[in-house]
């Protein structure tokens, strides 16, 4: 698992309009990358409309999700929901492997592969300033802001 202080991964995918990005694109900026199972899931929507409801008190700060669906799905949650950030699709969880967060999991005695949901700040030179694993939908935007000084 990753800690604070660790370099962050790479992240080289596409966004919900299918155009690629780079976390290199970011650098010198605070980045929030957090990682969820699915969009337009009720868990995953109380994350990501608390973070749009912070977006105004994060300063420069970056937000961004990553999620194993297609950038089409991405495309139509954003636009529902009119999230004001960006969404990578990580179809085949290369970048959620990197972050340790495509983990086994049990649900009513099924187990599977999946998205831990988790969340990472990175700084302006690229260091974990702090590690989020298995974080709820609701702390996020409050780590968030907590994490920023805000």
């Amino acid at each position: 698992m990753l800690k604070i202080g660790d370099q962050a991964p790479t992240i080289d995918l596409l966004d919900q309009d299918g155009a690629p990005f780079s976390l290199k694109s970011a650098k010198g900026k605070n980045v929030l990358v957090y990682f969820y199972p699915r969009a337009d899931t009720p868990g995953c929507t109380t994350q990501a409309c608390g973070l749009r409801d912070i977006l105004g008190e994060v300063g420069d700060a970056v937000i961004i999700g990553i999620s194993p669906d297609k950038p089409s799905a991405l495309a139509k949650f954003k636009e529902k929901y009119h999230l004001g950030f960006t969404l990578l699709s990580d179809i085949e969880h290369s970048v959620a492997e990197a972050f340790d967060v495509w983990q086994e999991k049990k649900n009513y005695g099924k187990v599977y592969m999946g998205i831990v949901r988790s969340a990472f700040l990175i700084d302006a030179k690229g260091m974990l300033t702090e590690v989020w694993y298995k974080i709820s939908p609701k702390d996020t935007p409050v780590k968030l802001l907590e994490a920023l000084g805000k």
